[in-house]
């Protein structure tokens, strides 16, 4: 019963305002995988980075506290968090009292780290922090003024062009016109995305292009940009390649996936305008 269709997505539900961390409902990562001809080894490390803005609990004498919340999610974990649970989840704490929010934090990475099979790495922030936040557009540079035609909107590699004699380029792209949809309820999610390569140039309109034909297509947010990483390493081979998704908030939570093949610093949790 860990399959997308069975979760509470979609479907009318209570609202429980008191801790049940049995609302949490993990979906195994390898299926959508598979269909990308990810098994074995990951070509790919990661982090999925989750912001919570809509956290809430009581105190020992039964005062509201309010707080935001980051969750790092590793990619190698074999199982991500379906959103709506994750959200059930969260307000489960609305009417829980807590001796302090230390303890609130333990039992938000137990909770999570269990459903998700790995440790999560989990940070909480209170209100005098709210307005030390920043705010700014993905790094790199946008392709979104290209001027493409474009008449595929389901995810298309073949798109893709690079030219392999050319000399390698160290760049990064960006854009904000991928657009997929919920793998269960079909609701729109819009993102901005981050591609970060060292290789044989990329043909931008080509990428453009790409990106765009994710319109229609029916995933959750980490298995796009896994399914992105993946057709652009088998089609354009660069030697090394990011890719960074920021997604608009629904229900409080924002979800950023990121997977890269190569070592370095992790992306910058820091928000866009449209999140």
């Amino acid at each position: 019963m860990s399959e997308a269709e069975f979760s509470p997505l979609g479907k009318a539900v209570s609202y429980k305002t008191e801790y049940d961390p049995s609302l949490l409902f993990p979906i195994p990562r390898q299926g959508k995988r598979d269909e990308i001809g990810v098994t074995g080894t990951l070509p790919f490390m990661g982090v999925d980075i989750w912001n919570a803005f809509e956290l809430s609990w009581l105190n020992a004498r039964g005062k509201p506290q309010v707080a935001m919340a980051t969750f790092h999610i590793p990619a190698e974990s074999p199982n991500i968090v379906e959103s709506k649970s994750f959200k059930l989840y969260l307000n489960s704490f609305n009417q829980t009292r807590l001796a302090d929010i230390e303890a609130l934090q333990s039992l938000l990475q137990a909770d999570i780290s269990a459903a998700a099979g790995a440790p999560v790495i989990v940070q909480l922030f209170e209100p005098e922090a709210f307005a030390a936040q920043k705010m700014a557009d993905l790094a790199g540079y946008c392709i979104d003024n290209l001027d493409i035609e474009v008449d595929n909107y389901e995810p298309t590699p073949g798109l893709l062009r690079c030219d392999q004699l050319d000399s390698p380029v160290d760049e990064v792209l960006t854009s904000n016109l991928l657009k997929s949809n919920c793998l269960v309820t079909g609701q729109p999610d819009w993102a901005s995305v981050q591609i970060r390569y060292v290789g044989a140039p990329i043909n931008r309109e080509s990428l453009l292009r790409y990106l765009i034909s994710f319109r229609n297509h029916n995933e959750f947010h980490e298995q796009c940009v896994e399914r992105i990483f993946v057709d652009i390493m088998r089609d354009c081979k660069p030697m090394k390649l990011a890719v960074y998704a920021r997604y608009t908030r629904r229900g409080g939570l924002d979800i950023n996936p990121y997977r890269c093949n190569f070592s370095g610093p992790q992306p910058t949790n820091i928000r866009t305008a449209r999140q």
